[in-house]
């Protein structure tokens, strides 16, 4: 969820302004590679309608070369691996990084000396100059290093006690002393590869960035950014940092563990990991994409207006990083369910049926004709005509919250009912309930008036009342035989729908 919330975000602010929105996969740490999560991050930004304009998934197709539609493929970091080593050595010679030649054995060492001592160990300013690199080894045995080994690094050197003034679009400015920062890797020989920081600071400057929405865990990561840039001479890009998207009890980061504990999915589709843990997704737990997408746009960000529902349109533009929050955006799984809800509604019922038609089929429900063709239904075959689907989705929308549901709502609409609530059999099924049902099955079969819900309603409860049974009780025994429990909807609703044959042969069972 948060990944998607921070992707909606640059793709409303990039639409808004006039701009591009570009997808790449940063794919540069071989150690956190994950098979199958490239296409996953493509799938769940077209299900939630964030088309990227240039990047891998453009045009619904991996772009790698470039074109003039696309100057800047290609777009996973990977396929570019040999652009960056030039530019990592143009930071060594103009002095802003330096060659470290530290085996991981020696830093091992030296963290464990720090401890030995209460200390943090920290590659910087201060412990450079006792650790083996370009700094302190003589020019000839670096030129030998350099050629002869392949587990040396590119570091960035960090200047000591500077103050890199910085402004972020939602944070405002914020300042930090370089003697707190450690020299980062920016560059790896074992591999060829850079990592994140030379990476996305090389990449965006070629295409052109000129806005970075990113999460808030990349905010101590800005000063070293910002002296990057400056050490290219390079025009930075605008940066915001989100917040992070919290728990719904509790304090603390939402995570996947808080979804399988309170019952919620915090995938934007459902997700198999390479140990074959399998974690529940929005899209395959019913949730409509704009509903998921307008619930993520409000996690964080506030239009100043009482209006909760918005097209992604609307979105793109009441959207504003000035309305985006510096605080964590607490997440309510009911309200993620409310906004399904409302989407629910707003959705004719000719495509709400077309969307309840596979729920139905994978029930043993056939499906036939279509919404031209007359309302029909043969219960015997398990068989319903689509305006009569139709008819049940009128009837039962505003009490769901997703398409799943109509099917839990209304079922016995579509099948007759083969086992029957014990406890409320125990409670309704009198033999003095019973006798008095029978008698309202006769009624409504020899009904003469026209077949309407309101017409059945009506005379139902005068036919009733004039014997003078109960009510309740009467009509709780009737819907009993009709639907299994004593539970649903209005019996005028159910025998209007059913019909009287069926309604007589459900009746049977008292």
């Amino acid at each position: 969820m948060g990944g998607v919330r921070t992707a909606l975000y640059n793709y409303l602010y990039a639409k808004q302004n006039g701009g591009d929105f570009i997808l790449r996969i940063e794919d540069t740490d071989s150690h956190r590679f994950v098979p199958g999560a490239e296409q996953y991050i493509i799938e769940s930004l077209r299900w939630c309608g964030i088309i990227p304009d240039e990047g891998v998934d453009a045009d619904g197709k991996v772009v790698e070369v470039a074109s003039d539609k696309h100057p800047h493929a290609p777009y996973r970091q990977s396929q570019r691996k040999g652009i960056y080593r030039k530019y990592a050595e143009e930071l060594v010679e103009k002095g802003f990084a330096y060659y470290a030649f530290d085996s991981a054995e020696a830093l091992a060492e030296a963290r464990a000396e720090a401890e030995s001592k209460g200390q943090t160990f920290i590659y910087n300013y201060e412990s450079r100059l006792q650790l083996r690199n370009s700094l302190t080894l003589p020019p000839e045995e670096v030129s030998r290093l350099l050629e002869q080994t392949t587990d040396w690094t590119v570091r960035f050197k960090m200047p000591e006690n500077e103050t890199v003034e910085m402004d972020d679009m939602i944070r405002g400015h914020i300042c930090v002393n370089t003697s707190t920062l450690d020299d980062k890797v920016l560059w790896k020989r074992a591999d060829e590869l850079p990592t994140y920081h030379l990476a996305n600071i090389v990449d965006d400057h070629l295409m052109e960035i000129t806005e970075v929405i990113r999460g808030e865990e990349w905010l101590p990561s800005l000063p070293l950014h910002y002296l990057l840039y400056k050490a290219f001479g390079w025009e930075r890009p605008r940066f915001a940092h989100l917040s992070l998207l919290l728990k719904p009890v509790g304090n603390g980061k939402l995570s996947k563990r808080d979804g399988d504990k309170l019952g919620f999915p915090v995938f934007p589709l459902r997700w198999v990991n390479p140990e074959g843990e399998t974690s529940r997704g929005y899209r395959e737990d019913g949730y409509f994409p704009e509903a998921f997408v307008n619930m993520l746009a409000m996690l964080g960000w506030n239009p100043g207006t009482e209006q909760e529902i918005f097209s992604m349109e609307e979105l793109v533009k009441a959207f504003s990083m000035d309305k985006v929050q510096k605080a964590g955006a607490k997440f309510n799984p009911e309200k993620a369910k409310w906004y399904n809800r409302e989407y629910l509604r707003m959705k004719s019922d000719e495509e709400l049926t077309d969307l309840f038609v596979p729920v139905l089929e994978q029930n043993g429900i056939t499906v036939t004709g279509c919404f031209k063709c007359p309302v029909s239904h043969d219960f015997a075959a398990c068989s319903v005509s689509k305006n009569y689907v139709k008819s049940v989705v009128e009837l039962i929308k505003e009490r769901a919250t997703f398409v799943a549901d109509f099917w839990d709502i209304a079922w016995y609409l579509f099948k007759a009912p083969a086992e029957f609530n014990e406890k409320d059999t125990a409670k309704f099924w009198k033999e003095e309930n019973i006798a008095a049902a029978r008698k309202v099955t006769d009624f409504i079969c020899n009904f003469d008036g026209p077949w309407t819900k309101d017409n059945i309603e009506s005379g139902l409860e005068e036919y009733i009342r004039s014997n003078e049974w109960p009510m309740g009780k009467v009509m709780n025994c009737i819907r009993i035989a009709l639907t299994g429990s004593g539970s649903g909807l209005g019996i005028a609703d159910i025998v209007f729908r059913i019909g009287k044959e069926e309604f007589k042969k459900r009746m049977e069972v008292l």
